[in-house]
């Protein structure tokens, strides 16, 4: 561990935006594949919002959000 006040704060405010993080990103995911499995209108909606909501937390870039829902459309539209 660090041994400068501010890096170990950072180290703390780190693992706690991680904690935070990580079950938001995994349920994008869960969300998109079933999508993918799945394509209804229904789970393509909800994997857009679940996408759009983690965007809007800066959990995931504007690139990979567009990359992502791209993906759900085209297994929709097939």
């Amino acid at each position: 561990m660090a041994n400068i006040k501010s890096a170990k704060k950072r180290v703390l405010v780190n693992r706690t935006k991680n904690a935070n993080n990580v079950p938001k990103k995994s349920s994008m995911k869960t969300a998109v594949k079933s999508a993918i499995a799945a394509p209804s209108q229904e789970t393509v909606s909800q994997a857009y919002k679940r996408i759009d909501k983690a965007l809007a937390k800066n959990i995931i870039t504007k690139n990979k959000a567009a990359r992502e829902k791209a993906k759900v459309a085209s297994k929709l539209s097939k």
